[in-house]
Formats: structure tokens, C-alpha cells, sequence
């Protein structure tokens, strides 16, 4: 139905047709709530991700014109008020249908070497590609606060000045007033008191409940994040991105003051909107 614009992406000029773009809509809640023009800027910052990014399939998945603009749309949303220059220094989106098995290789304090493999949802490092899973089911109302294609953009912003260290690279002239210092010592703070919210989620599970398990979920429920934030100040950051523009509330009780961070530093409200 919408091949031509699958030819215009490969052509480097794109133009979404309005009917796919509502279906964009209808499939992502949380892109509902922007009004008319602020729809508009998101769409055409959409057409221009598209346009100046190579997107391909991988695991045997093929990209439809509807996968493509999903993914498109929801990495758009952290830079809809800060520009496609933030997405600047790199060229790749892979996309995978589910979860792809990745390789890793570490090197230990004592120089030793280990590899190994896991089960990733997506990745993203400094001038590589993002790597993303598509998973349709991944937007139903139970996985409300789960958005992986947000979670990797969110990287990429961290990854801007060189680090991964949750707190990304802040513009002298839209970001004026935001003091880096004081994003750390916030960052530190609730990234900490989580992690202890997650131990404390653990402490509490029976004996015979692998903490990696789905059985392990109801538990890890009554957290605000996914129990993924705790790991480092890095995770913490494109996790809480994923909720601040997907579950916005649920971010804005658990961590007010970090909430106000992300929202000068994306330029954006979502519960304003």
C-alpha cells in the first residue's frame, strides 16, 4: 500500500502519506497527545529521520513502510524540540523482528578476556548504529512504560559527547540555566535510591525465583522503572527517558525533580501537552 514511499526512503527524499501517519498514531498512544502543529513538526522531523538514516532488516525481518515510520516516530520524539543535528555522527538503524542473541567481549581487571552471549532488545554505542527488536506487542497497555526505540535514541544523546554516563551534552543557548553539576548530584541521588528499591524488590523474592525470570515480575512491578535502570547512571537515563515520554505520571510521582531535568533538557512536558 505505501511502496512509494519505501522508493522515495531508498531515494533519500520522503514524504509520509497522511493515512499511514494516522495509523502511526492509532498503533502509539503516547503520540496522541500532541495538538495539530506540534503533530505536524514531529511528522516532517519523521520524514527527515528517514530520509538521512539507513534503516534495515536483520533475523529475517522485512521492513515495511508502517515498521519504518513507527520506528522513526518514536525516535523523533526526544529530539522534537532539539533538532536532527542531535542525531548527528552516525548513519544506521537495524532492526531485528524480536530479541536477537548478541556477542559480547570483556576484558576483566587482570587483562583475561571472556566471551559470551545475550539476549538483547537493542543496542547503541558511540558513531555505530542503533540496533532495535520489533516487537508490536511491546506497545500493549501492560507494557505501558517499555519502549526500546526510545530507550536506544535516548543512548545516542548520552553518547553525543563521548561518555555514557547519563548526563548528555547540554547546549549553551536551549539549555541555558541547566548546570551540569547539579544534573549529576539529582542523577546520583535517584539513581541511587532506586537501585536500593531494586535490592530491596530482590530481597523480598522466594528462594526459588530466578530474579531474571518472568516469575520475578509481579514483584518487580511495584517499581517506578524497570529494574534495568539501577545498573549505572547511563541505564538509569534512557530508562527513565522511555517513561518520561511513555508514562509520563509515573515518572513525574516517583522522581519529581529528575522529571523537571529531562523536561528542560528535551525541551518538552509531556503532561502538559
Amino acid at each position: 500500500m505505501f511502496a512509494r514511499l519505501l522508493d522515495s526512503i531508498v531515494s533519500g527524499s520522503v514524504e509520509i502519506p497522511p493515512p499511514l501517519w494516522e495509523q502511526t498514531r492509532a498503533a502509539l498512544p503516547f503520540l496522541r497527545r500532541f495538538d495539530t502543529q506540534a503533530g505536524a513538526s514531529l511528522r516532517e522531523l519523521c520524514a527527515r529521520l528517514l530520509a538521512t538514516k539507513v534503516m534495515s532488516g536483520a533475523g529475517g525481518l522485512e521492513l515495511t513502510a508502517a515498521i519504518q515510520v513507527a520506528i522513526g516516530a518514536q525516535a523523533c520524539l526526544p529530539i522534537l524540540r532539539l533538532g536532527i543535528d542531535w542525531y548527528r555522527g552516525w548513519s544506521g538503524i537495524i532492526v531485528y523482528p524480536s530479541e536477537y542473541v548478541a556477542r559480547r567481549r570483556i576484558q576483566d581487571e587482570s587483562g583475561l578476556v571472556h566471551e559470551f552471549e545475550e539476549t538483547a532488545a537493542g543496542e547503541a554505542w558511540e558513531g555505530g548504529p542503533v540496533i532495535v527488536s520489533w516487537d508490536p506487542d511491546a506497545h500493549a497497555p501492560e507494557n505501558s512504560a517499555f519502549n526500546v526505540v526510545i530507550h536506544e535514541f535516548a543512548h545516542k544523546l548520552d553518547l553525543l559527547d563521548g561518555q555514557a554516563d547519563g548526563l548528555p551534552p547540554l547546549d549553551r543557548r536551549l539549555h541555558a540555566g541547566l548546570d551540569p553539576h547539579h544534573w549529576r548530584g539529582v542523577l546520583e541521588d535517584v539513581w541511587q535510591r532506586f537501585a536500593a528499591a531494586v535490592d530491596l524488590v530482590e530481597l523480598d523474592l522466594p528462594a526459588d525465583i530466578d530474579p531474571e525470570s518472568d516469575q520475578a515480575d509481579p514483584y518487580y512491578a511495584r517499581l517506578p522503572l524497570d529494574p534495568y535502570a539501577a545498573q549505572d547512571e547511563a541505564e538509569f537515563f534512557a530508562v527513565s527517558s522511555e517513561t518520561f515520554f511513555v508514562s509520563p505520571q509515573r515518572l513525574l510521582d516517583a522522581f519529581p525533580q529528575w522529571y523537571e531535568l529531562l523536561s528542560r533538557f528535551y525541551l518538552q512536558d509531556p503532561l502538559a501537552a
